[in-house]
């Protein structure tokens, strides 16, 4: 690299860093959940909340920190945010019980809520716009990825090696250098006014709502009373959140950003693209484990294809976007997605790895990687600088509830696919295994797999019609995009 451009490179570190530890955060716990379980003796009912803490923290605050970083100064709630961040890490780590651990994962949240959309809105001040532009927002789109499969690799490391405390305490020093290294980073010019009260608490109150539903409704079902409850207040709170954004005179949410079709079309596009991909993630990590009884360090092994495929894609696509439109390239990245989501439903109850899941897994990481950049583009282009912040939450926002919507409506799907099947299919394969008893052991299996497999075509299915849409809908000029005129 020249020396003009020698002076992007630690800046260019620090955001890549801080996206992939939040991303990275979000899947971490994943495979150390049994581990986690049995050294504090979390209960069933309370062991999926290690999780679900997190996203709903950073769901519903997204909003809410990048109207701090336009008000405030996207550098400084960033760095707040890192704070927040590293001592909950900490807290996780040294937790004595699942309330101290649950509590802990939510002020991470709260942390990854502050540092999400200040770090993309960091990127369109701190470089300039065309080629230095789309390298750093190709290197956000590959942290992205690269964090969700090194989140899943880390864990099964940390906890074979260490003990599953260190999923959390690995983040601690990688805080610290983050926080060490934004002190290179450009500040935007901070908006002047003030926060919007209402609009922070009804945005707030509707988004945690919202994923709240979302998050239970993959746990006790979508007819559950609470999960109505709660899916009728977001709806609700929400709508009063909106009526005062159209009324307010400085809203933390301005409606005009949606007025662009293309920017509308890419908040859409971004909730589904992280829908399917989340829920192939979970499916297969469960399919490895359970039926084909790979251990956490080798399931974590696995998902290194993803890796590649993300790394090639990212290095594809910093070239593209500055000759094709942004819909060409989200649409096929989105048709290539489904197609291999189409081929890991055809798996049964000895599929090789080698030759059928490495290529699949590495052919769905290469399709988001195609449209996870373009879609980004979309987003941001022609945002005015005092909204970057908002706008930046807004795609941060959609993807955590793809993420939720994915794990929910998927893991749904396949639960009662398999349960039609065969009833508990879970508890049944478990004394199939205690009794050795062969043919339950196949039963049991295959009505998993029906299951898994239901949810991995409706995930496909989902894919190429949001693909089409994104095609017709987004319609942003590249030109825009990459700086020229």
């Amino acid at each position: 690299m020249n020396k003009s451009n020698s002076k992007y490179l630690l800046p260019l570190l620090v955001i890549a860093t801080a996206q992939l530890t939040i991303v990275m955060d979000d899947f971490i716990s994943n495979i150390a959940l049994p581990n986690i379980q049995q050294g504090l003796g979390i209960s069933a009912s309370n062991l999926p909340w290690v999780i679900n803490a997190y996203i709903l923290a950073f769901g519903a605050l997204l909003l809410f920190g990048g109207k701090l970083g336009d008000i405030f100064g996207r550098k400084l709630i960033l760095q707040v945010g890192v704070v927040v961040f590293t001592i909950a890490s900490m807290s996780a780590g040294l937790a004595q019980n699942d309330i101290s651990l649950i509590a802990a994962r939510f002020i991470q949240g709260t942390g990854a809520a502050m540092i999400a959309p200040n770090v993309l809105a960091l990127i369109a001040v701190t470089f300039p716009q065309g080629k230095q532009r789309n390298t750093a927002l190709a290197v956000y789109g590959a942290m992205s990825g690269l964090g969700m499969i090194i989140g899943l690799l880390l864990g099964g490391v940390l906890t074979s090696a260490f003990g599953w405390r260190w999923v959390y305490f690995i983040t601690v020093p990688i805080g610290l250098g983050i926080l060490a290294g934004s002190r290179k980073l450009v500040d935007a010019e901070r908006q002047k006014g003030k926060l919007d009260l209402l609009g922070a608490v009804t945005g707030t109150l509707g988004m945690a709502s919202l994923v709240y539903a979302i998050t239970r409704a993959g746990e006790y079902g979508w007819t559950d009373s609470a999960t109505i409850t709660f899916f009728i207040t977001a709806m609700v709170v929400l709508a009063i959140f909106i009526a005062s954004q159209a009324r307010g005179k400085e809203p933390m949410l301005p409606l005009s950003l949606f007025k662009d079709r293309s920017r509308s079309g890419s908040y859409l596009g971004m909730v589904f693209l992280a829908f399917a991909p989340m829920g192939v993630v979970y499916l297969l990590t469960l399919y490895m484990q359970i039926v084909l009884g790979f251990s956490p360090l080798q399931t974590g092994l696995a998902w290194l294809p993803f890796s590649a495929g993300v790394i090639l894609a990212t290095a594809i696509i910093s070239k593209l976007v500055a000759k094709f439109r942004p819909r060409s390239i989200v649409a096929l990245g989105m048709f290539i997605c489904s197609g291999s989501m189409f081929w890991l439903s055809t798996v049964h109850e000895h599929t090789g790895y080698a030759g059928h899941l490495m290529p699949a897994i590495f052919f769905v990481a290469f399709g988001f990687g195609m449209s996870f950049i373009p879609l980004t583009l979309a987003a941001v282009n022609k945002v005015q600088a005092h909204q970057s912040g908002i706008a930046s939450a807004l795609l941060n926002a959609s993807q955590q509830i793809g993420t939720a919507l994915g794990l929910a409506i998927l893991s749904s799907i396949a639960v009662t696919v398999s349960a039609k099947q065969l009833p508990d299919a879970f508890s049944v394969l478990h004394q199939a295994h205690a009794s050795q008893n062969d043919g339950l052991i196949s039963a049991a299996n295959n009505a998993l797999i029906n299951g898994y497999s239901a949810a991995l075509i409706v995930g496909a299915f989902t894919l190429i019609t949001i693909g089409v849409i994104s095609f017709f809908v987004i319609n942003a000029n590249v030109q825009h995009a990459t700086g020229k005129q």
